[in-house]
């Protein structure tokens, strides 16, 4: 197996990544893409897999949406080793790394609006995502004490560039100061957010690779950051994959009814359809044909995921009308 970079990352444990969704709808295909290429990744490395539903957003998160999750992974022939993770059914582990936090000052409560954040920092009628700048930190000490666990918190995030090494894009800076500033890692629903969740969860399964869709790359650098708040030793190797769009250019989303992978086995698509599709659209075959996840594995080799990395740099993949005719055989 050709590797995809050369690795001297000096993490010499046992590799385990992880297909992490989130049950607030149906899987999409752009979904189903980054969870059907890593798990293939993984599948051809002898890499242990773990799964774990990201259900802490109650207001999100469907009735029985994990039980649908594993459903569709499972039709598709996309496999895990072990028992899923549920985020929900334990919370301590999150409280315990808010309390070690908390011991070093590098948290503390804000319940400050984005309305109210936006007009401190001089910028009310910008849209975007709201910047929380350190002039905003509460003097009162008081605040730094992780005490009242149904407010938001707020980590400390230092300025200052952070590298991210990224095994099929290369290294990329992110500064989290500019782009966040103190980013919220505990909700006033009692809950942690998905930034805090997700360090915590990495380390406790002891996930040393991570493949997962591009629009996360920045969130890989306060990762690192959150990691080594925390006390973590190094950090997850990362993989970033190029999204999914439709035909207008706009990223799939779970508002795509007609591209969820429960939609379409409804209406009589079969997996090797579906696999097929994701295959061709990767690259990994020359077009598209019926084809079972098993077959997917020994097709990403290294020269395979750099191919797909730089030809949708310059042209996204986009799911498009006559893919979709494909796949209903019309």
């Amino acid at each position: 197996m050709t590797p995809l970079l050369p690795e001297n990352h000096p993490d010499d444990r046992p590799r385990t990544t992880r297909l992490a969704p989130s049950p607030t709808g149906d899987l999409h295909l752009g979904n189903v893409r980054s969870l059907l290429l890593g798990w293939a990744i993984a599948r051809a490395r002898d890499w242990r897999i773990v799964l774990r539903h990201e259900d802490l957003d109650q207001e999100r998160s469907d009735e029985g949406g994990c039980e649908a999750i594993e459903s569709s992974l499972s039709w598709l022939g996309i496999t895990w080793d072990g028992p899923a993770l549920r985020q929900s059914d334990d919370l301590e582990p999150y409280r315990t790394a808010m309390i070690r936090l908390a011991e070093q000052r590098r948290i503390f409560a804000s319940d400050l609006s984005r309305r109210e954040i936006r007009e401190a920092a001089g910028a009310p009628h910008e849209k975007g995502p709201v910047v929380f700048p350190a002039s905003l930190r509460p003097k009162d000490p008081s605040a730094f004490l992780f005490n009242d666990q149904e407010g938001n918190y707020r980590l400390v995030v230092e300025p200052g560039a952070e590298r991210v090494r990224d095994e099929l894009q290369g290294d990329r800076e992110f500064d989290p100061s500019a782009e966040v500033g103190d980013m919220i890692v505990w909700t006033r629903n009692g809950r942690p957010s998905y930034q805090l969740a997700v360090v915590v969860d990495d380390d406790r399964q002891d996930v040393t690779d991570v493949v997962r869709g591009d629009d996360l790359f920045s969130s890989a650098a306060r990762q690192q950051r959150l990691r080594r708040d925390l006390g973590m030793k190094g950090s997850p190797r990362w993989w970033h994959l190029p999204m999914v769009y439709d035909q207008e250019g706009r990223r799939l989303s779970k508002r795509d009814g007609d591209a969820g992978i429960l939609a379409l086995r409804d209406a009589g698509v079969s997996a090797e359809r579906v696999i097929g599709l994701i295959a061709a659209w990767a690259g990994l075959i020359p077009e598209r044909c019926e084809l079972p996840a098993s077959a997917v594995p020994g097709l990403t080799d290294g020269s395979a995921m750099r191919r797909l990395v730089d030809r949708e740099s310059l042209t996204p993949c986009r799911f498009t009308k006559e893919d979709d005719r494909w796949l209903r055989n019309m």
